[in-house]
């Protein structure tokens, strides 16, 4: 897939509280979409026949950010869950339990106040504040940086002056400790031992396959696990004893499903590389874009806005 054809996804849920508060929503979808985010809205999705639990489910796994738009009603219908609402909020726990990915979640609070609008599953998070008493320009542009990556990066960290005194430091992390803090390309660490499976070895078909974990350097994006799993699938190079269909990412985890230690070491762990490496490549390469195309946008706006201001200054009503 090319670079240009993967914009960000995210899922919008909220309740139907009322018509304004259904257009609102959709307002904040059209916006979004205008600029590069790729969402999906029930109202533009759904027609008559279609399965609803299949919707949300897929809605919420598949894509790579789910907005929460909270109000009272939405948390009240969320903590008991009841109807669409409550049936997504358990679609949700579940996936934030399993693969950990808290921000994938983005509270956005449109009505009431945190306590009164946020679920209490999700309380504690940090919010979008949408409120019509907010600054609404700036929560817009911190939703939208965080959707499109383009937060501010933490500076680089430099080394410290040369002193009389010695500089005391931390103990570095161990490998394969969750811990350890990394914002390059994502690396395999290693085995994770302790949660190795054992083979059923009972004599039936693939009884002496297993489960091979391997912990990564840091919990990656959907995008990325998504392009990993395809590319084991089919990688560029393999051997005859390559297995499709066994890899897939959880989490900070690579899970081979159906596989052996030995396997791993003299087959697969080649082809990890391998993928591991054009993953981390092609993921590199669209974000690269995205980042072009954010400031390529932001000048335009600039610009405009400037045009404007200095048409502004030139303009007189009183003579």
């Amino acid at each position: 897939m090319n670079a240009l054809q993967a914009p960000p996804t995210a899922f919008l849920s909220y309740s139907w509280d009322d018509e304004s508060h259904k257009q609102w929503v959709r307002d904040l979808a059209t916006r979004l979409r205008s600029d590069g985010v790729d969402v999906t809205l029930d109202q533009w999705q759904l027609e008559p026949g279609d399965r609803l639990p299949a919707f949300m489910e897929t809605a919420i796994r598949e894509h790579d950010f789910v907005i929460i738009v909270c109000t009272p009603h939405y948390k009240e219908r969320s903590d008991a869950r009841m109807g669409g609402v409550g049936y997504e909020g358990d679609i949700m726990t579940g996936e934030l339990l399993s693969q950990r990915d808290e921000r994938k979640f983005i509270p956005v609070l449109r009505r009431g106040d945190a306590t009164e609008a946020v679920p209490t599953w999700l309380s504690g998070k940090y919010h979008v504040d949408l409120r019509e008493t907010a600054d609404a320009a700036r929560s817009y542009r911190d939703l939208l940086t965080t959707l499109l990556g383009q937060r501010q990066a933490v500076p680089l960290l430099g080394k410290p002056p040369m002193t009389g005194a010695s500089v005391s430091r931390r103990p570095r992390a161990r490998r394969g400790d969750s811990t350890v803090r990394d914002d390059g390309p994502i690396r395999i660490l290693g085995v994770i031992v302790d949660e190795v499976s054992e083979p059923r070895m009972d004599g039936t078909r693939g009884s002496g396959l297993y489960r091979v974990p391997l912990r990564l350097s840091r919990t990656p994006s959907a995008e990325w696990a998504e392009h990993l799993e395809r590319t084991w699938d089919h990688p560029p190079r393999y051997t005859t004893m390559h297995r499709p269909g066994i890899l897939s990412v959880q989490g900070d985890r690579i899970v081979l499903d159906g596989t052996t230690m030995e396997e791993v070491e003299r087959y697969h762990r080649d082809t990890l590389v391998l993928v591991l490496e054009q993953a981390n490549r092609e993921i590199a390469e669209r974000e690269t874009v995205r980042r072009r195309r954010a400031e390529m946008e932001r000048k335009r706006v600039e610009e405009h806005r400037r045009s404007v201001e200095d048409a502004a200054e030139r303009l007189r009503f009183d003579e």
